[in-house]
Order: C-alpha cells, then structure tokens, then sequence
C-alpha cells in the first residue's frame, strides 16, 4: 500500500527482513483440494506471528494433501508492492497473495472473485466493516479474503499519567478494561484542549503531518470526523465547502500544539516519540507499546490504546486491512479457496491474533472480543479497546469515500496532509483549496 519509507513495526529488531518457509506433503488429489498451492505473505514484524501461520497453512495442507510453499514477503522498502507489480505485469506467480488496503482495486481485473466463500465465511464470523467492502469489493465482486494478518486500527495511544496530569483526563476511565466507552465528552473540541495543555506541559502530541501513512491516516480520520471529503462516492469534487473549511481551521491549531518538526515525520517517529518518554499521545496500532514493553517498561506501564475523539459528523478511527487475494493466473483456484476458508475460521483467527500478542486485527464483528486482547499488559487491559468491541467509533480510511482509484492517488500524495500544513503555514485558505481542487483533478483524468 502506501506503506512506509521505514515502517512502524519495525520495532523488533530481530525479526527477519524477508524469510520464506516451504511445507511439503505428499500429493494425492481430494474431492475438494490437491496438487501445488503457493503462497505471498506479508512478513510479519511480530516473532512468532510467521510460524502460527506457516503452521496453520501445513495443518491444511496434510489434510488436503497438497503440497505448499509460502514467501514472506516484507513490506520495507515496499518489496511487497514490487513483487505485487512484478507478478501482476508477468501474469505469473504465486496462486495466493496478501494485498494491502488499496490494491484489490488497483489490480481488480486479475483477481479471482470469492464470493462463494465470502458467503459461508460472513455468515459464521459475522459482517465486515465498511472499509472492508469499500476496498474488498469492486461491482459486487469480492476481491479476496479479508486477512487477519497485518490489518490494523490506528487509535490513539496516550500516557495514563501525563493526561490526568495536564488534561484533568483519566483515559482508563473514559475506556475502562471489560466494558463499554463512557467517552461522550471525548470530542475534537477537547482533544484541541488537552493537546493544548500537554503541549504547554512539555509532552506534546507526536501526530505527524509528514508524507507516509501514518500522517496520512491521522489526517484522513479527522477529515472524516468532520465530514471533509475531497471527492465524493461517484467521483464528484467536493473540495470546497464548509467541512473542509472547517478541518483545516481545526488543523492549524492542532499544528501549533505539536512538536516543531511534525512535517518531516515518518511513521517511525510517533513510535520514537511516545516511547522516549517526550509525547503524551500518538495515534497509531499497539507497535510502540510492544517496544516500550520491550524497551522502556517504565513508559510501557502508563500507555493506555482507545478511541478516537468524536468530530461534528461522528467518531471514526483510521482501519488499514490486508487482503488473502488469489490471481485470476492461479493453476489451482479450488486450493487456494479451501485455505482460505481455513484460515477463515474462528480458531485460525484467534490463533493468528494470539500470535501477534493482539496486534492483528480480524475484520469480522464477531471477533473483536478474543480473550487475548483483555489479557495484555502491563497495564492489564491496555489494549483492550483496540479492536473496537464495542463498535464505538466508524472504521475509515483516508480519502473514501471517493472511488478506490482515485482515493489511492489522493492517499498517496498526501493531498490532506499537505492541504493542512499550507494552511498553516500562512497559505490563504481558498488557495489551499484551489490547490487541492486541481490535484484531485489530474487523479480523475489519469
């Protein structure tokens, strides 16, 4: 996807850059899966994560009989998206693929459509959210498997300690362990307070407003918190109005309440930031808390993952799905289906999510509430609210609801990330939006 010049998960140092693993098994045909079946996996930044799910894969594959072999294929330098790209062009290569947010879309026409299995698996897991189908589906075709590996909310992550302190907020309180949100007064409005007050406290908010995915899905989620959209559902430009307007009001005095550098953040640097103790709030998946358990367990003991703030038009939090897609160049389709169920089912799920100590995300409502996710700590239940169980705030990404393709150019370019620092920094606020107006021109032409 858009992912990373240095990625946020990066926070393991030992874990293998690209690994691949081969699983054999003696070949002989079944009613319902045989022969050769190759997989693309995204290489997961979690120890372990791998190996549950090269294990999950083998146990499948003895049943079936057939013989497997998986890539994992990791994500810095984009060497996922170039294998993408490379296969794709070649019409050749791996029968199943991980794909990232936007790329079903972008690589639509060589997709096996699985809706014959996307039935059964919904109708046993529960519905997917929004963002699953905006980017899953394409004229009522799912493009692949919503994938539990690698898919992620982007929530606020704050210090216990240094929020009551200067914000007067008890962020256990207002998202307690074991049960419901009582986050009714957790608005824009007092989110720009309390990064006020932790700004003149010394702990500033790390929220960048650089050009990769972290800043972008920041931006993304508030933009959508205030109903901002720079193109619509059915791709007409809805820059200029009162809601962009509005956000981009709300940015210029979040900005100058944020650290001094925040344009030239990467999604490496609100990780750093919280976890060297200087922040009283990032947005982002359990990373930093993984390394600050690992690293800094004195700052660890005091993180604390919820909701996002609640804008005028509702509570959205950004959610960043992988996709289990099989080419439509695949030698073995019927194979690739029958695994893809399997890793579909509740106890692969959960097997998966244990695997990456609750850092993965299954898309399905029926699986937001895995014990493992109550259980983490310390402090004890500090991500608890992670996977959304409540259904408390709406799963977005930036620039949707415009159509995938261009909402993909919007993303990628940082349209509203660089829309906000503009205006910021001196530009008139209806040349920001000519600006931002003729650029999402070009991505409707192109």
């Amino acid at each position: 996807m858009s992912r990373r010049k240095i990625s946020r998960r990066q926070f393991v140092a030992a874990t293998a850059l690209s690994s691949a693993a081969l699983i054999s098994a003696p070949y002989m045909r079944t009613a319902y899966a045989a022969g050769k079946l190759t997989m693309g996996f995204w290489d997961h930044w979690v120890p372990g994560a791998n190996t549950t799910c090269t294990a999950l894969v083998n146990e499948w594959a003895a049943r079936e009989k057939v013989e497997v072999s998986i890539d994992y294929i990791t994500s810095q330098g984009n060497k996922n998206i170039v294998t993408i790209a490379a296969e794709a062009q070649a019409n050749s290569g791996h029968d199943i693929f991980a794909l990232p947010t936007w790329w079903p879309h972008a690589h639509a026409e060589q997709l096996e459509p699985v809706n014959d299995i996307m039935e059964s698996i919904v109708k046993q897991n529960g519905e997917v959210n929004g963002t699953v189908k905006y980017l899953g589906q394409l004229d009522g075709k799912w493009l692949g498997v919503p994938a539990t590996v690698g898919s992620q909310i982007k929530g606020p992550c704050s210090r216990i300690d240094l929020m009551k302190k200067f914000t007067n907020i008890d962020v256990q309180e207002m998202y307690p362990a074991g049960g419901p949100p009582k986050a009714e007064n957790w608005t824009t409005d007092t989110f720009l307070k309390a990064a006020e007050a932790c700004y003149k406290g010394g702990y500033p908010f790390g929220i960048g407003l650089g050009e990769t995915s972290d800043n972008v899905d920041a931006a993304g989620a508030f933009f959508q918190a205030f109903g901002a959209q720079l193109v619509d559902a059915k791709g007409n430009l809805t820059v200029k109005t009162d809601e962009v307007r509005q956000v981009l009001e709300f940015y210029k005095r979040l900005i100058a309440f944020l650290p001094p550098d925040v344009a030239a953040w990467d999604d490496a640097s609100n990780n750093k930031w919280l976890v060297s103790g200087k922040g009283a709030m990032i947005l982002n998946p359990p990373s930093a808390w993984f390394v600050a358990k690992r690293d800094a367990p004195q700052i660890a003991e005091h993180l604390w993952t919820h909701g996002f703030p609640a804008g005028p038009k509702g509570r959205f939090a950004p959610f960043l799905p992988f996709f289990w897609s099989i080419w439509s160049f695949s030698k073995n389709k019927e194979a690739a289906k029958s695994l893809l169920v399997h890793l579909s089912q509740p106890a692969s799920i959960e097997r998966l999510v244990e695997a990456s100590s609750g850092y993965d995300l299954p898309a399905y409502e029926k699986m937001t509430t895995l014990k493992v996710w109550a259980e983490q700590g310390p402090p004890k239940g500090t991500i608890f609210h992670y996977p959304n169980p409540y259904h408390h705030q709406t799963l977005s990404i930036a620039a949707s609801p415009a159509p995938p393709k261009i909402a993909q150019q919007i993303y990628a370019q940082a349209v509203q990330t660089k829309m906000c620092l503009r205006y910021f920094q001196g530009e008139p606020m209806e040349k920001t939006l000519a600006w931002a107006e003729g650029e999402c021109e070009g991505y409707m032409r192109s």
